[in-house]
Parts: C-alpha cells; structure tokens; sequence
C-alpha cells in the first residue's frame, strides 16, 4: 500500500467517525424534540464553525507537518467526544430532550466541536495530493478522495441510525472515541516523508489573511469560483437544513439511515469513476455543468411524497458531488502555489460556508412557521395542494422546489460570466513547478 494509499484509509476512519455522530446527533435531536427548528440550528451551528476556523485551520496545515495535522485532528475530536459523552451522563434525560434548556445546547456545542475538529483533514488532504501525486494524475487522485468520502457516508448512513435506535447518544460517542482511538495509533505507523514546511518561517501559525487575498485576487476568476460555491452554499443550507427532518416525516430512522447507504454508493460509483477517466481538459466546466443538474433535480425530487423519488433524487445529487469538490480542488492545486494551498483552501471553505448559516439558521424557523402552515392550513394547501400535498412535510418539500430553480439561475449565470471564461484560460495556460 502507498502512503497517499494508507492516508486515504486512514481518512476513512476518521471520515465514518465523524459523519456518524454528527449523523446521530441531528437524527436524535430531532426524535427527541420534533423540532425542525432544533435540526436547522444543528447545520448551523456546524456551518458557523466551519466558516470561522477554515482560515485558522489552513495556516495550521501550511505550518506545520501533514501527518502531524491530521493526528492533532483526531486527538481534538477525542478529547471533544470525550467531555460530551460526560455531559450526557451527568446530565439528566428530560433536560437533554428540551430545546429550551441550555444543557442540550452545550451538548450540541460540544459534539459539533468534536465534527469541525475533522475539517483540519479536508484542508490538509488536497495539499498531501499536490505534495505526492503529480498534476496530471490529480483530478483522478482527488476522485479517490471522494470515493473514500462515499464510503465513509455509506457506512455511517448505516450505521448512525442504528446507533440511535440501541444506544442513543452515548453508544455513539463510545464509538467514536474508540475510532479516533484506532485512527490515531494507524497514523502514527504510516511513514510520510516531509520536510518542514517553508511556511513555517513565516512566524508560529501565521495566517496571513492579507496575503491570502492576494494570491487569490492575483489569479484571474479565482475569486469568482469562491464566491460561486458560496452562492451554492447558500441554497445548500437549505439541504443541511431539512433534509433530515423531510426524510424522518416520511419514514423510521432506521430506514432512513439504510436509504442514505444505499445512495451513498453513488458517492463510491462517483469516485471510481472520476479516478478512472478524470475531469476533462477544463474542470471548471465540469464543475458547472454538474451545478446545472444537480439544481434541476433538486427542484424536482420533492414534488411528490415518494420515497423512490427522494431516493434518486439523493443518489443523483450525491454522485454528482464528488465532480464538483474534485473539479474545485483540482483547479486550486493547478493554479496556487503550493506553500499557499493550506491557506488558500482554508479560505476558499471560509468564504464558501459563510453564506450556508444563514440560509440553515433562517430557513429552519422559515419553515417551521411560515412553509409549514403554508402548505398545512394556508393558501398554498389551497392553491396546489390537490397535486403537490398538503400537511408539514409538504412545507419543507416546497423548500426544497424553491431553493432547487434558485440554483439554476445561479449557475446559468456562472456559466455566461467572464470570470468563468477567465479561470477556464487561467488553468489550461498554468504549469507544473507552483512548488
């Protein structure tokens, strides 16, 4: 097994570690409380932090060793998962299951802290693909990444409803700390040779915020491509938001977290795919031609109470993703200098998730007390309820209608914009050596 090999298996671990619990905190909140709004502010909570360390957590990866990074991840979810599991035991179960005591918050808090803790791993990874694989084998590397991405969903889409069902909470934390446990001993056997990053002399973490914007600024369209995401990230708070809670209003917790591993294989399909033919010359295009489809779907899959149909609907919008995060990575591993990466892709995941909170904290009370009632009892059960359905589940479907022809405009006007034919330019005239 090579070391980009081993590193990928490890990520593996750690991936299922971390989906699993912040699975099975959103599946048990929402069972305890019933609260569509306690989910939303769950993805949100998980967005704010994600938005306000990517640019802490990249200069951590630019000074410092990569296998040193990814260790100090998993050592940070322990120690989180290890004070929640405390806070569960101590704190009694009525208290846990109300959204208005402040308890169950800081549980949640602590959890999520645990989860972010994993993101040093997504920023460190790319820059381990530029560090050992060469650029014209990238874009498949990174298909492998979201393959093991794929399989750590499938795994933990399995396993985290069950997990709930038999052992609530503190099963789940008892095996995540067991994981990390395992994570970290594989870790520290695989041997990665790597010299003290040149990054380092800059000062202890620096993170250089302005310098980071001008490399970024200096690379036509790249800022553009950032924000682009962002734009998506916006709507796609919405699906961190509620697709939790429609997929409980429609079957038991268990088969919801079977059907998220059957369409978590697309995550895998997606993945081989991708390490076997690549992206194409221009990955930017493909980054937007996926966009395209996976908008039209997403304002289609809810029309109907159907399971099947919510079925393909995910399949599709999860074997599309791993295009999308591949073509993204591929394009900054081209164009940004290598002793820039951590930081720039720090940033880009910085700026990219600052626009999802606001959608995930203002869309879940939008939906609890406006979509809802609005198909429930309001006008819209009146104007198109005989067809599209009546009733709350059929106000968190309507969002997902709205939000999916939003993202189509979006992404029609990317593809018509300057910035896209700029970076299209950029990428196909850069050249190996940014080390």
């Amino acid at each position: 097994m090579t070391t980009f090999h081993a590193l990928l298996a490890n990520t593996l671990v750690a991936s299922i570690t971390n989906f699993t619990v912040w699975f099975a905190v959103t599946f048990w909140v929402f069972l305890e409380t019933q609260s569509v709004f306690a989910t939303g502010l769950i993805a949100g909570i998980y967005l704010v932090l994600t938005g306000a360390l990517g640019i802490w957590f990249g200069s951590l990866v630019d000074h410092h060793r990569k296998k040193r990074v990814m260790i100090g991840s998993s050592c940070a979810s322990l120690a989180f998962y290890a004070t929640a599991l405390a806070i569960c035991l101590i704190t009694p179960e009525q208290t846990l299951a109300n959204v208005a005591d402040w308890p169950l918050w800081l549980f949640i808090f602590i959890v999520m802290l645990g989860v972010i803790a994993g993101n040093l791993r997504t920023i460190a990874l790319p820059t381990i693909v530029t560090m050992l694989i060469p650029a014209d084998r990238r874009d498949k590397a990174n298909g492998l990444v979201g393959m093991v991405t794929g399989i750590g969903f499938l795994t933990t889409s399995a396993v985290s409803g069950f997990l709930v069902a038999w052992g609530g909470m503190e099963g789940t934390l008892a095996f995540a700390m067991l994981f990390s446990l395992l994570a970290i001993a594989h870790l520290l056997s695989v041997k990665l040779e790597e010299t003290l990053p040149t990054s380092a002399t800059d000062g202890p973490n620096r993170v250089d915020l302005r310098g980071t914007i001008k490399v970024v600024a200096g690379i036509p369209g790249l800022f553009a491509l950032i924000l682009f995401a962002a734009l998506n990230n916006l709507l796609g708070g919405v699906f961190m938001a509620l697709m939790d809670a429609y997929g409980l209003s429609l079957m038991p917790v268990e088969h919801w977290g079977l059907l998220w591993a059957f369409v978590s294989t697309a995550f895998i399909l997606s993945g081989l795919l991708i390490a076997k033919t690549g992206l194409g010359k221009n990955p930017q295009r493909t980054l937007l031609l996926v966009n395209l489809v996976v908008w039209a779907v997403a304002a289609i899959f809810t029309v109907q109470s159907s399971i099947p149909l919510l079925a393909a609907g995910c399949f599709i919008w999860l074997f599309l993703g791993p295009y999308a995060e591949a073509a993204e990575h591929t394009s900054l591993q081209k164009v940004v200098p290598f002793e820039r990466q951590g930081r720039v892709f720090g940033f880009a995941q910085s700026v990219e998730q600052t626009a999802s909170p606001l959608t995930a904290f203002l869309i879940a009370p939008l939906t609890q007390f406006v979509f809802i009632p609005f198909m429930t009892t309001g006008a819209g059960a009146e104007a198109i309820g005989d067809w599209y359905g009546v009733g709350p589940e059929r106000g968190i479907a309507l969002v997902f209608t709205v939000a999916g022809l939003l993202g189509v405009v979006v992404t029609i006007a990317a593809f018509n914009s300057k910035y896209y034919r700029e970076l299209s330019a950029t990428y196909a005239s850069s050249r190996e050596g940014l080390r």
